[in-house]
């Protein structure tokens, strides 16, 4: 009973003292002119506002109260920027006031404390690890150099999935649609291709070295981004308190299982006879005998756990939003694969090098990331110093959120917002200069490149391999989940069947 009262008493003192914090800060802010936004509700500000999707929740916000709204979230300041000419403002003009990163306490672990790429503030340490990933895995000379591990993957894609319609076909032939979970496979198929580049290894399909290590890590990663994003209690520090903080909890045990498999991948390729020659960890050890400091172990824990982390979940969303658009609008799918022929042929698969030459094809990525941004209000952005964007006085420490999903579909911006229409890059780069599906300023993200390689291969290939149908009549539901990125609601199923003109090269494979 006594621990009971004490704790009472702990608890009334705790919400007393952020109470008085809370209208110290608000009566701060009154002195400024803030951007507009709806009243706030005593420690948890606008937090009752919200239903998931985030991103099109901010979207209803700023369409009532315009495009730079000011929220609290419990006690953090918070701004929601929703226009392409505010969003420039940011990371132009004052792109360097924006340059650190927001500090959720339940990433804390997860991001070796606030010191992975994606999440470490401006500084030394954050440009030391942003040039090393930029040179040993990112640049034009590491992508080149790594073509073939993507091909070889997709390669291999495209065989299992021949192997698997050709199992189940029998003597129905090409008549026969095979069904085929996209979302599993994608997602499969990404990792696997980030896995070999960084540490040599395959998550997916066969030639696994070891199960049960490729079983366990493909689950943290799996597991990350089913947690991954804003959680209550980044922002309502007494629901920690209160033992209620769970997403954390997971999120740091998820934390030690990365370090310890990332620094079993170093340990491998530090063994006898090893042969890893070429991939990331293979390079940064060899730099780490020159510069052991610059090139330490957790540095390159830190890095391989920034690119799973950024590049995995991303890649495969686009390739699945991009399937389910085509698979929507069977006319695209057709003109898609109808220039593919025209310039790869049909004799061979198509590569990384065909990319330059199949414009279309980049005007449908285009659309998608228009339509579906992998990130859809960026990763947070926090402000080092007070700043002024569109007139209004934004304070030191508030975090910045763009809307990026909202600015791609803003109909000042583009025709018929809303549609699924590539053709509306054709004629120009005009359309493609509004988009910021990547980021903008010192932050954007440095895997733009690996990204596109990545999904317009995967999609090339599959367009060209491959028919395409929906399950039934009905269109593909594109609902949208929640989380960081921005996966579909209904993960994607589809049938499919091997183009009869790509049949011997996909039964030499």
């Amino acid at each position: 009973m006594a621990i009971f009262v004490y704790q009472s008493v702990l608890l009334s003192f705790a919400v007393l003292l952020f109470i008085k914090l809370l209208l110290s800060r608000t009566k701060d802010n009154n002195k400024k002119k803030l951007p507009p936004g709806p009243p706030a509700l005593p420690l948890i500000g606008h937090l009752h506002l919200f239903k998931k999707p985030l991103h099109q929740t901010l979207a209803s916000i700023s369409e009532k109260y315009g495009p730079a709204t000011f929220l609290k979230f419990g006690s953090r300041n918070v701004l929601v920027i929703s226009s392409r000419s505010l969003a420039e403002q940011c990371f132009t003009t004052n792109d360097m006031a924006f340059a650190n990163r927001a500090h959720l306490p339940s990433v804390k672990q997860i991001s070796f404390d606030y010191n992975h790429i994606g999440a470490a503030n401006y500084g030394p340490h954050w440009r030391n690890v942003r040039q090393i990933a930029a040179t040993e895995l990112l640049s034009a000379q590491r992508l080149h150099a790594s073509s073939d591990v993507r091909v070889r993957e997709v390669l291999d894609m495209a065989r299992r999935l021949f192997c698997s319609w050709n199992a189940s076909a029998g003597s129905m032939g090409l008549s026969y649609f095979e069904k085929v979970d996209l979302k599993a496979k994608i997602f499969g198929l990404s990792l696997n291709v980030l896995m070999t580049m960084i540490a040599g290894k395959r998550f997916y399909g066969d030639n696994i070295e070891d199960l049960e290590e490729m079983k366990k890590f493909r689950e943290a990663v799996e597991e990350f981004f089913s947690l991954a994003g804003a959680n209550a209690e980044d922002f309502l520090p007494i629901l920690k308190f209160l033992g209620m903080a769970k997403a954390a909890k997971k999120l740091n045990h998820l934390a030690e299982l990365n370090k310890e498999m990332t620094q079993k991948l170093i340990d491998d390729h530090r063994k006898p006879g090893a042969q890893k020659k070429g991939t990331m960890i293979a390079n940064m050890l060899e730099l780490q005998k020159e510069n052991p400091e610059k090139y330490n172990d957790t540095i390159i824990q830190l890095i391989a756990v920034s690119l799973f982390q950024a590049g995995t979940d991303t890649s495969s969303n686009t390739v699945e939003w991009a399937i389910t658009l085509l698979l929507n609008n069977p006319d695209v799918l057709k003109k898609a694969s109808a220039e593919i022929d025209a310039h790869v042929g049909t004799k061979r698969l198509v590569q990384e090098s065909d990319m330059p030459n199949l414009p279309y094809l980049h005007c449908i990525l285009n659309e998608v990331l228009r339509l579906y941004p992998a990130g859809p209000l960026l990763v947070p952005h926090e402000s080092r110093e007070s700043v002024s964007i569109g007139g209004y006085e934004i304070p030191q420490g508030t975090m910045l959120l763009v809307n990026v999903y909202h600015i791609h579909r803003d109909p000042s911006l583009w025709d018929e917002p809303t549609k699924f229409m590539p053709e509306r890059f054709e004629s120009d780069n005009a359309d493609a200069n509004k988009m910021i599906p990547f980021g903008m300023g010192r932050r954007r993200c440095p895997g733009e490149g690996l990204a596109i390689r990545v999904v317009g291969l995967i999609l090339g290939t599959f367009i060209q391999c491959f028919d395409w149908k929906r399950i039934g009549d009905e269109l593909i539901d594109t609902s949208e989940g929640s989380g960081l990125s921005l996966p579909k609601a209904v993960p994607l199923e589809a049938m499919y069947r091997p183009r009869q003109v790509m049949m011997d090269v996909l039964s030499t494979l």
